[in-house]
This record gives C-alpha cells, sequence and structure tokens, in this order.
C-alpha cells in the first residue's frame, strides 16, 4: 500500500471515530423550560396567587375583586366568583366540592361550588387574609391573615371555626406536604413554620438564614425538600422532617412565588423582574441553578400542573414608571395597561 492510500485511510478513521465520540467541550446548554404560549385575559383588576386544578382543567386568579376562572386546555374564561374583596389566594377541596378564597379587605373567607362556581358561605376570618390551602388528611383549611400575624382553621366539611394559631409574625405563602403537616413562610422574621395541622400545634421554627423576607415556598414530597424563595435574591432549600437548610443557590429579583417541577425535579422562583429561576435538585451538581428564563416583567407568582407540567405566571404589560418629585422619594409603582392583563404559560 503507497503513502498517500495509508494516509488517507488514517484520515478517514479519524474523522470516523470523531463522529463517534465528539469532543467533550461540544456541549448542548441545559435550556429545560421555554414560554411556549400566552393566554391573552384583559379584565379589570391586579392579581396576586394563582391555582390550578388538574383533573377540571382550571385556573384559577385572585383579581382583587373577584376569582376568574379560565380553561387550562383553551385558556378562556370560564366563570367568576364575585364579590370576593381583596382576594389574594384560594385553595381547592375537589374531593368535597369547595373551594375557598381569602378576602383581604372584607377579613373574611368565600366558600364556593367548584362546579357552579357559586357562593356557599362566607366564613369570618383574621385581619387581612392572604395565602389560604386546604389539608386533605384532616379536612382542614388553614387561612393565614396577614395583619392578624395568626391562622384561621376552618373544617372544611360543615364549614366552622375550629381553632387559631398564633404565628408570632407576618405570614407569606403555604404549602403542605400531604402527611398532615403544613409549612408557612414568615416573612418579618425569616422563618419556616411546620405546624401539625391535626393539633393545630407549631411544632418547629427554623431559621431560613442567611434567606431574608420569604415569601414563595414549595415542595418535593418524594424527598421531603422544601424550597423558600426569599426577597435577597436566595432560595434556601430546607429539609422537611429535620429543619436542616442544604442549599442557598441564587435566584432573581421581586420574587413572589415558588414551585416544584416533579417531572425534572426542578425548583422554580418566579421573579418580578420578569425571569423565572430553575434549580436542579438531582444529578451531579444538586441545587445549582442550570437556567434562567426570561418571562416578562410583573410574572412574579405562579402555580405548576402536577400532570401536565405546564407552568402558569399570570402579568400585564405596563405604563411607564413616574418620576420622584422630590429628592429622595421613591418612585410611584408603573401602573398596569387596561385590558393588558395575560398569563404565560411555560413548558419544557
Amino acid at each position: 500500500m503507497t503513502f498517500l492510500a495509508t494516509s488517507v485511510l488514517l484520515v478517514h478513521a479519524l474523522l470516523g471515530q470523531a463522529a463517534k465520540d465528539p469532543p467533550k467541550s461540544v456541549a448542548t446548554p441545559l435550556t429545560p423550560f421555554h414560554v411556549i404560549q400566552t393566554f391573552t385575559i384583559g379584565g379589570d383588576g391586579m392579581w396576586d396567587c394563582i391555582e390550578v386544578d388538574p383533573d377540571a382543567h382550571r385556573l384559577y386568579i385572585s383579581r382583587s375583586t373577584h376569582l376568574m376562572v379560565l380553561d387550562t386546555q383553551t385558556g378562556q374564561t370560564v366563570g367568576d366568583v364575585a364579590d370576593t374583596a381583596g382576594v389574594h389566594d384560594v385553595a381547592l377541596a375537589p374531593a368535597l366540592g369547595k373551594g375557598f378564597t381569602s378576602n383581604g379587605k372584607s377579613d373574611d373567607i368565600t366558600v364556593f361550588d367548584l362546579k357552579t362556581l357559586k357562593p356557599i358561605k362566607t366564613i369570618k376570618a383574621g385581619k387581612n387574609p392572604d395565602a389560604i390551602v386546604f389539608e386533605p388528611i384532616t379536612k382542614r383549611v388553614f387561612c393565614f391573615n396577614a395583619k392578624g400575624n395568626n391562622v384561621t382553621v376552618v373544617a372544611a366539611e360543615d364549614l366552622t371555626v375550629v381553632g387559631t394559631i398564633e404565628l408570632g409574625g407576618n405570614p407569606e405563602l403555604t404549602t403542605i406536604d400531604g402527611k398532615g403537616h403544613v409549612f408557612v413562610n414568615v416573612e418579618n422574621t425569616s422563618e419556616l413554620l411546620r405546624i401539625d395541622a391535626k393539633t393545630m400545634k407549631i411544632e418547629q421554627r427554623i431559621a431560613l438564614a442567611p434567606g431574608e423576607e420569604p415569601t414563595g415556598i414549595a415542595i418535593d414530597t418524594t424527598n421531603n425538600r422544601l424550597f423558600c424563595a426569599c426577597a435577597n435574591n436566595k432560595m434556601v432549600v430546607v429539609d422537611a422532617v429535620t429543619g436542616k437548610i442544604l442549599a442557598t443557590p441564587a435566584i432573581g429579583g421581586g420574587v413572589d412565588g415558588a414551585g416544584f417541577d416533579e417531572k425534572g425535579k426542578f425548583a422554580l422562583s418566579s421573579n418580578g423582574e420578569g425571569t423565572m429561576t430553575v434549580v436542579a435538585t438531582s444529578g451531579d451538581k444538586p441545587f445549582d441553578v442550570v437556567q434562567t428564563l426570561v418571562t416578562a416583567k410583573g410574572a412574579r407568582t405562579m402555580t405548576v400542573d402536577p400532570k401536565s407540567h405546564l407552568i402558569y405566571m399570570p402579568t400585564a404589560d405596563f405604563e411607564t414608571p413616574s418620576e420622584p418629585t422630590k429628592e429622595g422619594a421613591k418612585a410611584k409603582r408603573p401602573k398596569m395597561k387596561p385590558g393588558s392583563f395575560k398569563v404565560l404559560v411555560v413548558g419544557s
């Protein structure tokens, strides 16, 4: 065989091996999520929390004076729960056919029928009800009163108030573990509380330092991990059983909500600056930030559909913020442009 033929065969062999084994330095960045759709909704009122009923394909959105209900498959409005003054959040009890809104301005809870959306009863709560959750083991609703610094506990079956829990601070968002525990962030003390739903007692107070002013909270029930989104751009990962701080990855600014994607094992934070931080919780480097997804300014709350694995984030378009009129004064919060309310749909 000639030198030229040998050289040609060697080159082909090397090229073939390179095709089989590409250089490790050539890699596709991990970007698990994308904004795949936008529901243009419109209507009056600002917004706060958003919740999903995966089986009924319904999305519940608090809109200041009413609770808007959307079809998650079409993005169309299918109904409304009226007269919920200052509504912040909604708790769903599908097995009982009931929903519960926390009405911050009227200091009460509206109970409504999940099928007809008609009111069933109004229950007096504490001062400025905010986060609210249904705990299925005890069949109780826990309504966290932001200015009352306490919890109004309601029996979801007969709709009676069965207790009040003093918290010693300003409660923010809440979650459950499905095992009889309720967790809530306390914003002004930078703590996470674990509450026994049956005894209505605080079992543990967990300091979230270096996290400060926690708001959003999410849970991985399989691995007993909590994800607390804090105002100082940190997500504090907590062992839900021991209370041990596991990690404090960096997140975006203006956070309010948090979520957990069971399919990809990602912890999420919705940041009002217009991003969603994605934190890996498994693999070689757990608790590393693997993506900062650009969403939209003001998209600060979220809910994750556990069946479709889609993420819903409400926001709107805003007018240009006004400049402060006095030296040292803060600029006013920008106003929402009329009719611009929308919901971003994020998927993988």
